[in-house]
């Protein structure tokens, strides 16, 4: 087959056998379809349209985080082993001065050159690695393995084929190369908790050192290092992605490990339904205790080479693309910088400004604020590296041990400290508490603020800003529902209805910033992937248990999350009829129920709170995704499709404490047939 060039985009054909040995089957066809017909600002659109695993998998800009926080220029030279449809080979376009992909499908690679035609610096080898290796060059400042080194069983074969990989792409390498290797964690966290295996789809099947064979190996941090030192690399450092490396959104490394918390984020069942054994985030905080994170870590980044001097970065790339930013920790200084330059501009030179007038409002008080100093190209801020503890890793201390006097004592001295300067015409409305550093003798010491990235250049009252960053502290963790939240509220002097009107703002600023697209959470739910507990394994295995389960959702303000959904022990009895009673959290503002997992008919006869009564016909306060009907015992739901849900307004009804939402309802599943029928039938005599 003779070469060929898509836009600026070489392709090269000397080694392509004719068939494409590795593919996801037609679903290539629609991704090459829509990177022919769309431009890359318009996938996330498609993403949330498509609502599909392989083209968010393919597609996503999020999947570059892995490669953007490596050391690169124009003057360096990448190789990309399996470049597939180019997930990150626009970043190193970008960056780097040449980059020569390597991949076994010719459909993937045209992906790969359509979606970035417009790149004068990247060529495609189409073919077997072993085919292709002899002609690569061997000046290479960085070779890429990006979910591909599990894979060196089938790339190289032989009886060492992992060894023998990194001693074949060693020859390739410059004095001062790097080669970078992202890859799951054999003993991953998610593994253990119940997501199957990443390549297999089978459970345990790592864990178990993949007894029952299969073309795929991934390793332990010490099975990578052990490949590392038999080839004669002496220089190799381990970097922790999180969740994972598809999709980082933080990256920690041994200089700088998680603190107990941060580990929250941990749905990652995108591809498929998973089991969830246990709670990931408690668990990952014991082993932050016992100092065993980088054994559990659910993937790796290998460097092996020259250690970059990035320790950490964070990436906020699920915002509107003028705030999107990745937080740096250097060896010597922080550096926040925008992942869209032009776009950011503005958002990134404000930080120094909003630096100049905070400090000139809290001078003389005991906030320091953190000094910050733009950068030459004007794309990035740095501040100094400042030592200290979260203000938030104190307040969690007080609630784990219920000490609400402690807690309402920091409380009250951090509101005093943010309060200085109140009538100024500025306001550092991100005065949350883990953007607050204090010494070791925190009452009596300034504290620092190590970032004020959405400061407000008008006088905003400090209750507000208590509260955003109450509100804030609230919903990173559910186990801080043991806070008192009608006694900090009395603290501020804010009304119910206040509180309400900030929490809306609050919606509405998170809005604005994410430019309305949907988080990678939303997106799960949309491609509708199952979870499964302990609690509904308990009820029975079978396929029609599981459709009678009966699962809850609560919103805390961030929306419905399926991680944090759960089933009730209660079951339907034989007539179909069930009473349950949930207990509710201070900040609920709705409760989602699922009555069944498949079509359905519901007779709702009882909903109260706290003994209060709702009104069932009230479809502002209980409304579904079906149709509502009157009916003797009640009101009739019909569900025509296989999510029924009954969602129920909470959120002027919920007290501090002791809330209980009790349910008495009937249930009665229907054949698809005839929900359909129903559906029909219904559609003539009632408007929908």
């Amino acid at each position: 087959m003779e070469n060929e060039k898509i836009g600026k985009v070489q392709l090269k054909y000397e080694h392509y056998s004719g068939d494409d040995l590795y593919s996801d089957g037609r679903i290539e066809d629609e991704i090459l379809e829509i990177v022919r017909s769309y431009s890359p600002m318009e996938y996330g659109t498609v993403i949330e349209e498509k609502a599909s695993w392989p083209v968010l998998y393919h597609l996503s800009e999020q999947r570059e985080n892995i490669v953007d926080w490596l050391p690169m220029d124009k003057n360096m030279k990448v190789l990309e082993v399996g470049s597939g449809c180019g997930a990150i080979t626009g970043n190193l376009a970008r960056r780097a001065g040449r980059v020569d992909c390597v991949d076994l499908s010719r459909r993937r690679s045209l992906i790969n050159a359509y979606r970035h035609d417009d790149c004068d610096n990247v060529s495609i080898n189409v073919g077997n690695f072993t085919d292709i290796e002899p002609d690569l060059d061997r000046d290479y400042d960085y070779i890429l393995l990006i979910g591909v080194f599990e894979y060196g069983l089938s790339y190289i074969g032989g009886d060492t084929p992992y060894n023998d990989f990194l001693r074949i792409l060693k020859g390739h390498l410059n004095k001062d190369g790097r080669i970078a290797i992202a890859i799951e964690n054999r003993y991953g966290m998610k593994y253990w908790a119940g997501c199957a295996e990443d390549h297999l789809g089978t459970y345990f099947s790592s864990i178990e050192c993949y007894k029952d064979g299969g073309g795929v190996r991934t390793f332990s941090r010490k099975g990578l290092t052990d490949i590392c030192k038999s080839e004669g690399f002496d220089e190799f450092n381990f970097y922790y992605p999180y969740p994972d490396y598809k999709f980082m959104t933080t990256l920690f490394s041994d200089d700088r490990l998680p603190g107990k918390g941060e580990l929250c984020n941990n749905d990652r069942n995108f591809d498929r339904d998973r089991l969830k054994l246990f709670d990931e985030k408690a668990a990952f905080d014991g082993m932050l205790d016992e100092e065993q994170f980088p054994f559990f870590s659910n993937s790796y980044m290998l460097v092996i080479g020259p250690k970059p001097d990035v320790r950490y970065a964070r990436y906020s790339g699920d915002r509107a693309a003028g705030y999107r930013i990745c937080t740096e920790i250097m060896q010597d200084k922080v550096i926040k910088r925008a992942l869209c330059p032009q776009e950011g501009l503005t958002h990134i030179t404000n930080m120094h400004k909003s630096y100049e007038l905070l400090k000139a409002r809290y001078e003389g008080s005991k906030l320091i604020i953190c000094p910050c100093e733009v950068m030459e190209d004007n794309s990035a801020v740095a501040f100094p590296i400042v030592e200290g503890r979260p203000l938030s890793e104190l307040f969690d201390e007080y609630v784990r041990r219920r000490d609400e006097d402690k807690f309402a004592e920091l409380f009250d001295e951090y509101y005093k400290r943010i309060s200085y300067g109140e009538d100024k015409a500025v306001a550092d409305c991100d005065l949350v508490f883990s953007n607050i550093l204090i010494p070791k003798d925190h009452m009596n010491e300034p504290w620092t603020v190590i970032d004020y990235e959405w400061t407000e250049y008008k006088q905003v009252p400090a209750k507000e800003v208590a509260f955003r960053a109450l509100y804030c502290y609230l919903l990173e963790d559910d186990d801080r529902n043991n806070l008192n939240y009608e006694l900090i509220l009395k603290r501020l002097d804010l009304t119910p209805d206040e509180a309400e009107g900030l929490r809306e703002k609050e919606a509405f600023f998170q809005k604005e910033v994410t430019g309305k697209q949907l988080s990678l959470g939303e997106i799960r739910e949309l491609i509708g992937r199952d979870v499964v507990t302990l609690e509904g394994l308990n009820r029975g295995t079978s396929a029609d248990n599981r459709k009678k389960a009966i699962q809850i959702y609560t919103d805390t303000g961030a929306g419905f999350n399926e991680e944090e959904s759960y089933f009730i022990r209660e079951s339907y009895d034989s007539r179909g009829d069930v009473s349950f009673e949930l207990d509710i959290p201070s900040k609920a503002r709705k409760v989602r129920i699922d009555p069944m997992m498949d079509c359905c008919m519901t007779t709702l006869r009882e909903v109260t709170l706290n003994g209060e009564s709702f009104d069932l016909k009230d479809n502002k306060r209980i409304y579904i995704n079906g149709k509502k009907l009157n009916s003797s015992e009640g009101v009739l739901l019909v569900f025509f499709y296989d999510d029924p849900c009954i969602v129920i307004e909470l959120k002027d009804r919920v007290r501090s404490t002791g809330n209980t939402l009790k349910v008495n309802m009937n249930t009665s599943h229907i054949p698809v047939e005839m929900a359909d029928a129903l559906k029909n039938e219904i559609s003539k005599r009632i408007r929908f």
